[in-house]
């Protein structure tokens, strides 16, 4: 059994004039919470309407839990739940009208689903009040309920947080976390709101102009992000002695232009810039440098505007 959700090989997508997507080979590994980021109009929702069986391909294929070709693909898509440009309601139904309806339109037998979706999202107390009515936090609870019906393996959510209050994107958040964690269900999220996604994502996509500039795991997102001291002094190689020596620390790395950079101490520069003016040391530059998540993201996103 494959260990990847979603494969996506050289996957293309033109229309007329205009590319959407070029050539993207993206892997979604099972059991993570994939953060699909881009700014709007990168592709992000071109990808999902594709996996999701809603638009073809120009060239390119998919490859959904291990299978690819198209018979096999229609049934791989029954295990996928989908919130694609905010969730289909009845606004004049209530909640559990609205998961009846959808139950029937899936073939879903037995309306005991419909008892245990209210649960799960938190909606069983509602009663008689119709969607309509709903702040946009239950609606995307609702719609997630909805999404959740048949018990998919997979969800994807295209921009489920967008226009939600503090207290929605709360809820939403925690109920995401919730059905990864507790239920196992791998979750696609797309989104160019990066201060929510990285408190949510295991792993994730960048998209620029349709074309997939990186994928990488939480861990290592951390990694280039990471602060560190910025050093610049006369004699680099005597630095370094000092380093090992005085402060113990071996945790930095010397760049070719002889820079150093110090990922130790970085909350007590004073202490690092005394001990090496003390050793006789000229400090030509000193300073903290890293990036925050959203910075880290900028610049990736920024840099392709100049490739």
């Amino acid at each position: 059994m494959s260990k990847y959700i979603l494969h996506t090989n050289s996957l293309t997508k033109n229309f007329k004039q205009q590319v959407a997507l070029n050539k993207v080979n993206l892997s979604i590994k099972k059991g993570s919470i994939y953060g699909f980021i881009g700014q709007n109009g990168a592709g992000k929702s071109t990808l999902i309407r594709i996996v999701s069986g809603l638009a073809n391909p120009s060239t390119g294929s998919i490859e959904l839990f291990g299978h690819s070709n198209e018979r096999e693909l229609i049934k791989a898509r029954k295990r996928i739940g989908t919130i694609i440009e905010g969730p289909a309601l009845y606004p004049h139904m209530t909640a559990t009208e609205n998961l009846e309806a959808h139950r029937l339109l899936k073939g879903i037998p037995g309306n005991e689903s419909v008892e245990k979706m209210l649960v799960l999202v938190g909606l069983q107390d509602t009663g008689k009040k119709k969607a309509k009515n709903f702040s946009l936090g239950m609606k995307q609870r609702l719609g997630l309920g909805i999404a959740l019906l048949g018990d998919p393996e997979f969800l994807i959510l295209d921009e489920p947080i967008n226009g939600l209050d503090p207290m929605g994107v709360v809820e939403i958040r925690e109920l995401l976390k919730k059905l990864n964690q507790e239920l196992g269900i791998t979750i696609l999220i797309s989104s160019h709101i990066l201060s929510e996604l990285h408190l949510l994502a295991t792993d994730y996509g960048i998209i620029h102009k349709g074309e997939l500039l990186e994928q990488l795991t939480v861990e290592e997102l951390h990694e280039k992000c990471q602060q560190y001291l910025h050093i610049k002094v006369d004699n680099p190689e005597k630095a370094t002695t000092i380093l090992e020596t005085t402060l113990s620390t071996n945790n930095f790395e010397v760049m070719p232009d002889g820079v150093i950079k110090l990922f130790n101490d970085v909350d007590n520069p004073g202490k690092v810039s005394s001990i090496l003016v003390n050793e006789g040391l000229i400090i030509e530059q000193f300073m903290p440098m890293g990036q925050d998540l959203e910075s880290y993201f900028t610049s990736r996103i920024g840099g392709a505007h100049h490739e």
